[in-house]
């Protein structure tokens, strides 16, 4: 039987989560997140931590899909002011793709806000219940998915700088709606939650209500399983977490594909998902994580091999295997930036995704006559593999006691994979390369043409992978050739 829904028991469910610095609410202003907020409203004095003005608050998320979708945010609003609760309404920046599924679209769209809402120590609560879970855990198996899948939601989680709690997955919706009816509360019906067309509503309206018929405690039973099922992935993953430390690359955030083949497979598929989540992204499906584990090592020593899914491209590199954001696709070959410079410094704001680069006069007064500072330099910007690598033009030199390097050889003495060279900034006055961006200032450039300068490439897409790319590059004039 159903355990009855209350203030007190929302309490006991928080208590133990400790001192909060502040708890947000998800409120969609449906049945189930209203009877949250009303209770949680209920028991603010007494949740952990200082009490404080807006400590307890909303955030209702408008999507945007619904006609009403704003006289949902009124009545949220309405009730949240009703309450006392601070209520933050936050719109997708994002709209779905072509063929996207709205659901999968919708629920990515609220977790990014969420995301970017909680600050550390902050707890976001939402009202997901044990019929919930028991969908969640039937969606899950049709899907195939193993034992994290099969765990459903957990009762705690990490979300963004703070965690993401689920206080009612211990009561049913029934008890959640006797509450809401004993109290007088009012809330809005989404009238999309009967649409059977989509996978959970159908679960809900066609397939639950027929197990239960046969067996009145489902829901009960197949969230016990979502709980078993979780208890075994935690294993699973100190076991992974284990032998993760084992097959760390010599790179940062790397594998070692040597040590990871030694693994048996399936733990060797453990650490691999242990690894993606850790680096922060959604662990590939079976098709996708098994084209990893058997082409990324058995592809050519000259290939660059990818496997590529939502939100992360897995690559091999140097016998290693690495996890990254997607690249945005390379400017054309042809592609000149024509860039300006008067004064000491100087922007150039790149194709989206590419960042910007900062130039400024190396800081030596000596370094030019004052008559040369004030003039315009115009210097071009290209991208990809320029030309004839092997011309003069086209090579450079790293530092005074260095040989000349083809752009090739310099790329792959730096580390830049030959899948990233294409994206690699390439500075030039006029015919002459001065500097690869990130990479070197080719020494020697500045004699021949004049300058000295610092060169600084920052928010590219990928700096975060490649954060050694973002360095500060100089160039300073020889002055014992160039008194």
């Amino acid at each position: 039987m159903t355990s009855p829904f209350s203030p007190e028991a929302l309490l006991e469910r928080l208590v133990p989560l400790g001192a909060v610095r502040r708890y947000w609410i998800a409120y969609s202003g449906g049945l189930d997140s209203s009877v949250l907020l009303a209770v949680a409203a209920v028991i603010r004095a007494r949740l952990p931590g200082e009490d404080s003005p807006g400590r307890l608050r909303a955030v209702h998320v408008d999507h945007g899909l619904q006609a009403a979708s704003a006289d949902w945010a009124r009545h949220c609003a309405a009730r949240c002011a009703a309450l006392r609760l601070p209520l933050s309404i936050e719109r997708p920046t994002s709209t779905p793709g072509p063929g996207e599924s709205l659901e999968a679209w919708a629920r990515e769209a609220r977790y990014a806000i969420f995301r970017r809402l909680l600050a550390p120590g902050d707890l976001l609560l939402t009202a997901q219940h044990r019929d919930d879970q028991a969908e969640t855990l039937l969606l899950a198996l049709l899907r195939g998915s193993g034992p994290h899948g099969l765990a459903a939601m957990p009762v705690v989680a990490p979300l963004g700088a703070g965690r993401l709690v689920r206080p009612l997955l211990d009561f049913g919706r029934q008890s959640l709606a006797d509450y809401a009816r004993r109290q007088g509360l009012d809330w809005l019906q989404d009238p999309s939650n009967d649409h059977t067309a989509f996978d959970r509503n159908y679960l809900r309206h066609r397939v639950l209500p027929l197990l239960r018929a046969r067996w009145p405690s489902a829901a009960a039973t197949l969230a016990r399983s979502a709980r078993h099922c979780a208890e075994a992935a935690e294993l699973v993953d100190q076991y992974a977490a284990r032998a993760l430390a084992e097959v760390r690359g010599v790179q940062p955030g790397a594998l070692s594909l040597a040590a990871l083949g030694c693994l048996d497979r399936p733990l060797r598929k453990a650490v691999v998902r242990h690894w993606l989540v850790e680096r922060g992204f959604r662990p590939p499906d079976t098709r996708h994580l098994d084209r990893l584990l058997d082409e990324l090592p058995a592809a050519r020593a000259d290939a660059n091999p990818v496997v590529v899914w939502e939100g992360c491209q897995v690559r091999r590199y140097r016998g290693e295997l690495l996890a990254l954001r997607p690249l945005p696709p390379p400017p054309s070959s042809g592609t000149r930036l024509i860039w300006r410079i008067s004064g000491e410094h100087g922007v150039l704001e790149l194709p989206d995704g590419f960042g910007r680069l900062e130039w400024r006069r190396y800081p030596d007064s000596d370094t030019l006559p004052s008559a040369k500072a004030a003039k315009v330099i115009e210097l071009q910007v290209r991208f990809g593999h320029v030309g004839h690598v092997g011309h003069v033009g086209h090579v450079c030199r790293a530092g005074a006691n260095r040989p000349h390097r083809t752009l090739k050889n310099l790329f792959q003495e730096s580390g830049v994979p030959a899948w990233l060279r294409g994206h690699v900034p390439l500075i030039f006055r006029d015919e002459r390369l001065i500097a690869v961006a990130g990479v070197a200032a080719c020494h020697g450039r500045c004699d021949d043409t004049g300058l000295s300068f610092q060169l600084l490439w920052s928010g590219f897409a990928w700096e975060s992978d490649w954060s050694w790319l973002g360095r500060l590059l100089e160039c300073k004039r020889d002055k014992s050739i160039h008194p």
